[in-house]
């Protein structure tokens, strides 16, 4: 079994003296409503949430898996799982950043996305299951009508219910425009809302069916009978399981259920459904074909947890690895043997074990900064009064969404796999628990978008359609953090760098965008190195900016240096691969020839 500890030092350092979260979020609240007293003990209850409830559970559950009695339709999940969601729930942590007027707690996003990292480290499986309720809730506060905040949004805020997000079908995976659900109207009885019936299969839907709640909210793209083709004609609804009634008690069972769970590579305590729907009662989100923009409310949040996900298996990764590697008795140093005393040394004294563990080291910390500092632009952008603020914040989520969600995740596949490495060929043995964190970690380059996706949503959109504005903003941010800190000799080795990096950066995407222009193709071609390259100078950035908040702060001696270390490893090792990226870059479409 495996070992957890939740990081609250460096999630401190990370909110506290990297990005300052306290001061902003008290000027974003006009007082004194999130203090960091308050973001501490939230932290700290957090960290022994999952400690003490779900790390415990996170291996027996893969081994476990969920059972589906085909008879009744019906997912059971593994043991301690429906005990662990009750707790969760009774602790408010189901409603911990919704509004409080439906429940919620109103608590900033920046926090939510901290206390998602810890619950995801202690079981990603089972975190699932609240975690795909956030995207429908914010669905339903954003497009939703009050009615249905009220009866579908307050009991998911409550923990007695959780919601879903039924997109994909069997013919239609990523490209939403080919699916073929069907919305048509039903009758409505005088002064109700018009009622839908919903007929379609939808498949790999996360938590579609489960044992842990009184009833299941799902939010469902379908077709509209004057649906024009395309994503155009998407329009969402709202299928309960069990129908609702006015006073909010549970009706009789609606026509939609599983069809079976998928048997998947990871994640394995998580079900994962084909849904069925037969003319299942349905209610319409916003306006008739414009249900994309609702997704794309769903997406996004959803995104950002998924970046989270790789980070939280990462963290776990590395905690144990690191452990082993303290451990293990093997071999001897090549200089002559530090410990002497016993039959060999600890295999920290290998360089190359160094590499892997700060590679893990160095992409953790820095992913950490990266989603916090995304999600602190969230918290901007729904809470400042200053309309300029808002727009400018939500302009640089806009950007780095698919550089927190595609590069954070790639790197997770890399952080898992060193860290079995350490363990050699211990970590592929099952009941070391590492090959569970390599094949959970797979899934989530996949899902919400695949890191092709994110690419061509970064260069794509987020560049070309979109002019780079957030980009803007953030070489900006960059640039002005590099000539504030030019002088500083302690950080040459750092800024020097990092600021070439910037203005190669902002050079390489104004060529890139020309060339896309003469040739479409060269969009394609480039994407996946343009959203790596992206990601490693970001990282950079944050980096430097750790370092500097390090050496103000009243962390101790160590620490600092670990920081500093970590950094220079970082400048020396990792940001180089952005030279690999950008020949890569430049190489253009001409190398991937046509071939019959």
């Amino acid at each position: 079994m495996t070992a957890y500890k939740a990081p609250l030092d460096d999630l401190r350092f990370a909110l506290f003296d990297v990005l300052d979260a306290e001061k902003t979020l008290t000027s974003l609240s006009g007082g004194e409503a999130h203090s960091r007293d308050l973001l501490d003990a939230v932290l700290e209850e957090a960290g022994r949430l999952s400690e003490q409830l779900l790390a415990p559970t996170n291996g027996p559950a893969d081994e476990e898996g969920c059972h589906f009695d085909k008879a009744t339709q019906t997912v059971t999940t593994p043991k301690g799982f429906k005990e662990a969601f009750k707790q969760f729930a009774e602790g408010g942590w189901t409603g911990l950043t919704n509004p409080e007027k439906y429940g919620g707690q109103a608590l900033p996003g920046v926090l939510g996305t901290a206390t998602t990292e810890i619950f995801q480290s202690g079981n990603l499986a089972w975190s699932l299951y609240p975690l795909l309720s956030e995207g429908a809730t914010h669905a339903m506060e954003m497009h939703g009508e009050e009615w249905q905040r009220e009866r579908y949004m307050k009991p998911i805020v409550e923990g007695r219910w959780t919601g879903t997000m039924c997109l994909t079908e069997p013919q239609a995976g990523s490209d939403l425009g080919l699916l073929k659900t069907r919305a048509e109207p039903g009758q409505t009885e005088s002064g109700k809302p018009n009622v839908y019936r919903i007929t379609g299969t939808k498949i790999f839907i996360s938590a579609g069916e489960h044992d842990l709640t009184e009833n299941i909210v799902h939010l469902v793209l379908a077709r509209l009978p004057d649906a024009p083709e395309g994503s155009r004609g998407i329009s969402l609804f709202i299928v309960p399981k069990f129908k609702v009634n006015e006073d909010g008690s549970l009706g009789v069972r609606n026509s939609v259920a599983a069809g079976a769970i998928e048997h998947k590579m990871g994640i394995h305590a998580c079900s994962t459904c084909v849904m069925n729907f037969d003319g299942a009662e349905g209610y319409l989100i916003g306006k008739p074909h414009k249900g994309l923009m609702a997704m794309f409310t769903m997406m996004n949040a959803a995104r950002l947890s998924v970046g989270v996900q790789g980070l939280a298996l990462s963290e776990r990764a590395l905690q144990n690895s690191l452990n082993y590697a303290r451990e293990r008795l093997q071999s001897r140093s090549l200089s002559g043997a530090k410990f002497p005393d016993k039959p060999a040394d600890n295999l920290l004294v290998q360089p190359d074990v160094r590499r892997m563990l700060l590679t893990q080291r160095a992409f953790v910390e820095g992913s950490r900064a990266l989603l916090l500092y995304t999600a602190l632009q969230t918290d901007i952008e729904s809470r400042a009064t200053d309309e300029a603020a808002r727009k400018a914040a939500g302009e640089l989520v806009a950007f780095l969404i698919p550089i927190a969600k595609g590069v954070v995740t790639e790197l997770a596949q890399e952080c898992t796999k060193e860290a079995l490495q350490v363990y050699g060929g211990h970590g592929y043995i099952a009941e070391n628990g590492m090959e569970q964190f390599v094949r959970d970690a797979r899934i989530i380059t996949l899902y919400e978008g695949t890191t092709g996706i994110q690419a061509a949503d970064l260069l794509g959109r987020k560049i070309l359609q979109l002019q780079g504005v957030g980009a803007k903003h953030f070489l900006q941010e960059i640039s002005a953090f590099c000539q504030q800190h030019s002088a500083d000799e302690a950080l040459r080795a750092l800024i020097g760098p990092l600021a070439i990096a910037t203005r190669e950066w902002s050079d390489l995407t104004v060529k890139l965008a020309q060339r896309v222009q003469a040739n479409p193709e060269e969009l394609g071609a480039a994407a996946n190195d343009y959203l790596y390259y992206s990601g490693y100078v970001t990282l950079a950035y944050l980096w430097a900016r750790s370092v500097v908040a390090a050496e103000g702060s009243q962390q101790s001696a160590a620490f600092k240096q670990a920081k500093r270390d970590t950094a220079t490893f970082y400048f020396a090792r990792l940001l180089p691969r952005t030279v690999m990226h950008k020949a890569a870059i430049e190489a253009g479409v001409g190398t991937l020839p046509e071939i019959a």
